[in-house]
This record gives C-alpha cells, structure tokens and sequence, in this order.
C-alpha cells in the first residue's frame, strides 16, 4: 500500500548551477529532503510534528536529465511504506513530462527529545496511509 502522492515545487537558485551551467547533482539530495520533510508537516498532526523528527538513512537516486536555472521543477513524492521506525519514499523530479531524477530513500523516525528511533504508530501511519471506505451494498432484496 502507498500513501496519496504529496507534490513539493522546487525553486532552483543560481547557486545551484555548476560549472557544466545545469543544477549540480548534489542538490537533488537537499530537495529531497524539503520534499520528504514536507509530506510530513502537511500530513502529520502537529504534536507528532513537535515530539519527531526524520534522519535520513540512505538514498539512491537515478539521474535522467539535467536541470537548469528557469526551469519549473516539481517533486512528487509517494510514501512507499512502514516499517517500525523506518520509512521509504519514492521521489520523481520532473520538469514538465520530462523525468530529472528517480529517488529511492529510507528514512529513520526519531524522538526529538531523546533522539532515538522511535516505532510509527498506527496513529500516525493512519495519516499517511488512510483507509479506504469500504464500498456501500446494495440491500438484500428480500
């Protein structure tokens, strides 16, 4: 089960371009992170907000075009699933129709406080992941 896709514009800055005049490929990690770090303020109820934060485990992201200065990027994010304290995302960039980059990520919940892995709950998955009404019957003709 994946969570709704969660959309994350992405505002390129002329200190993102590198000498080869596109947007260097180290950025695409920061723009993860704004996306991923999004989906979850939107989402998220505000205590689970204020008492959690995310650590980054690992990504592995798929370069298929550059970026350049004017473009209109956008990030789509899809919150693939849940694990005890980890989740894993899925992350397209795209410029239009065109795929910039496929990114693969795990990330791991914390406590703020005590800055240990912290289980997501039910409670919380159930924001991400909504239940499905189930589909109305029609009534017995009897």
């Amino acid at each position: 089960m994946t969570s709704t896709p969660h959309y994350h514009p992405i505002t390129i800055i002329p200190t993102d371009i590198d000498f080869m005049g596109h947007v260097n490929n180290a950025r695409y990690l920061s723009w993860v992170q704004d996306a991923v770090l999004s989906h979850w303020h939107k989402l998220a109820p505000a205590e689970a907000v204020a008492a959690h934060g995310w650590v980054a485990l690992k990504h592995e992201i798929t370069y298929r075009k550059p970026a350049f200065l004017d473009d209109e990027v956008m990030a789509k994010v899809v919150l693939e699933s849940i694990q005890g304290a980890r989740a894993f995302y899925e992350t397209v960039v795209k410029r239009g129709e065109d795929v910039l980059a496929e990114i693969k990520s795990s990330w791991c919940f914390i406590d703020s406080e005590t800055l240990r892995p912290a289980r997501i709950g039910k409670e919380i998955a159930a924001f991400f992941f909504p239940v499905a009404e189930p589909a109305s019957r029609a009534p017995d003709p009897a």
